[in-house]
């Protein structure tokens, strides 16, 4: 099991982009997510998700407004603006060269 802490710098706002990218979620369907699509291994906590999420929304790549979760309770839901689509694409590609950089560096003699 990893946390947030365990995770690349500005790798859990690309994970967060990436959570959004089919439709809103609120935080605990964020994390959900994220626990989920990696098969148990990410469990983001509120103390790194919520941080994360107001830095994402300072830059304007998601927005929030007030709902109504699946248990009827009041949650804040977040969807990813235009230009949160497009740091999406440019975050993913840097990343997707970061790792093959990493591989080539750990391959080699």
């Amino acid at each position: 099991t990893n946390t947030a802490s365990d995770l690349l710098p500005g790798t859990l706002e690309l994970l967060i982009l990436k959570a959004l990218r089919a439709g809103a979620k609120h935080g605990y369907g964020i994390v959900e997510h994220l626990r989920v699509v990696s098969d148990d291994v990410l469990r983001i906590g509120e103390s790194a998700l919520y941080p994360a999420l107001q830095r994402l929304l300072l830059n304007g790549w998601v927005k929030a407004e007030w709902g109504t979760s699946e248990n009827n309770r009041r949650a804040r839901y977040y969807r990813l603006t235009a230009s949160g689509r497009r740091q999406l694409t440019a975050e993913h590609a840097e990343f997707d060269r970061m790792v093959s950089v990493i591989q080539r560096v750990l391959a080699s003699t």
